[in-house]
């Protein structure tokens, strides 16, 4: 999210690196002397029908003359391509709508209700047309809930173009936050002090 403009969100040095895919990275990686800690994720436990598990590893990418690499045709081009390094290497990202999906599947252990929240509020550019893909395809009923508790307190346009009777937002009560405020209508406890953010 924040080289795709939500930097002004976040904190100011980014300190994690979360990398979602198919496959652990290689252990090298942990091995190099970065300031940033790397955190994987399967990306299979989050997106059931995630393209990248089953082909991203046959795409096919010349870096000399940048062709290959087109990721619009995955999770209804819920990735993008950022050149990167002084080679301009190819670096796949998470499109905002599923990177915020993401970050959702962190709450509360690693991530803030509060972050989350000043995330949605500048969310309005969003896109319904690949949010309503990633949601269908999400298997947590927690991120699913999550989004469109978030997304209904700021209000934005694209949530009314969602069709929600699509998206299993599943049974019963989660608490989320131990003592928090449950929401009546996605039946999830919040923190008690959120309604102070805003």
């Amino acid at each position: 999210m924040e080289l795709q403009g939500f930097a002004h969100y976040l904190s100011h040095q980014t300190k994690t690196v979360h990398l979602y895919g198919p496959e652990k990275p290689p252990t090298w990686l942990d091995k190099l002397n970065l300031p940033q800690h790397f955190v994987y994720h399967n990306s299979a436990t989050l997106f059931r029908k995630d393209q990248i598990t089953q082909s991203f590893g046959s795409l096919a990418s010349n870096i000399a003359d940048g062709t290959g690499h087109d990721l619009s045709r995955f999770q209804g081009g819920s990735l993008t391509s950022l050149a990167w390094g002084q080679w301009d290497w190819p670096l796949t990202l998470s499109q905002p709508e599923r990177a915020y999906l993401e970050m959702l599947d962190e709450l509360p252990r690693h991530e803030s209700f509060h972050q989350a929240d000043m995330i949605m509020q500048g969310a309005a550019n969003f896109s319904p047309r690949r949010l309503q893909k990633l949601l269908i395809d999400c298997d947590s009923v927690k991120v699913k809930r999550l989004l469109f508790f978030f997304a209904g307190r700021h209000s934005h346009a694209w949530l009314k173009r969602l069709e929600k009777r699509a998206i299993d937002l599943g049974k019963g009560k989660r608490m989320l936050v131990p003592g928090g405020r449950l929401d009546p209508v996605y039946l999830i406890t919040v923190p008690k002090d959120l309604n102070a953010v805003l």
